[in-house]
């Protein structure tokens, strides 16, 4: 039981760490588009997250599936620029009302990519067996995740007050739309900066 609560720890310090901030800023590119009563198309999302990761976090540690780490690195912020991408695509109500179940499929799979990173910090932690590291360390995200999830969830719903009070600042400008652009925008310049810098070639 010890073993297992160090690497829920682990897991937990991990994503909550500010080091963890790609996977941090993948979280609220995605949870940027919903509001405080959308909490179930965002639960639905990031759960399709959840699977996708822990697919690939076990398939990587368990040797599997042997990924090159540069790349991996390299795709995490490209995955992040794809969903700011999305969230600025999508942003007018329209597009909202027929995003579907396309945006929970998108999060899975950019979660195999994150799984990935995941993994090769996970491995250069244990040896034998994996069972208990593994476990104890995707519990540990799981819950790290939904701290940072909390905290994003208030920090949007901050910025929505602000916008209200603040008035239009344009015609067509919903809060809900400048909050999303500019978050998207923001996050999709820093992760661009961070894929050249991480390009593997």
């Amino acid at each position: 039981m010890s073993d297992l609560l160090a690497f829920v720890a682990i897991g937990f310090r991990h994503i909550t760490d500010l080091a963890a901030m790609d996977h941090i800023l993948f979280l609220l590119a995605l949870a940027a588009v919903y509001r405080g009563r959308e909490w179930r198309d965002a639960l639905w999302v990031i759960s399709a997250f959840t699977v996708g990761h822990s697919m690939t976090l076990a398939l990587a540690v368990t040797g599997t599936l042997p990924l090159s780490a540069p790349v991996v690195e390299f795709l995490i912020p490209v995955t992040i620029v794809a969903t700011a991408v999305a969230n600025v695509a999508e942003s007018g109500r329209a597009a909202r009302q027929r995003r579907g179940t396309y945006r929970a499929v998108l999060a899975g799979v950019f979660g195999l990519v994150h799984g990935a990173g995941f993994a090769g910090y996970l491995r250069s932690l244990f040896v034998d067996p994996i069972a208990v590291p593994l476990f104890g360390f995707n519990v540990g995200i799981e819950l790290g995740q939904i701290v940072v999830l909390a905290i994003i969830g208030a920090a949007l719903a901050a910025i929505d007050w602000t916008l209200r009070r603040a008035g239009p600042l344009h015609p067509a400008a919903s809060p809900l739309r400048l909050r999303v652009m500019t978050l998207s925008l923001l996050v999709g310049v820093v992760a661009a900066e961070w894929a050249v810098e991480r390009r593997p070639w």
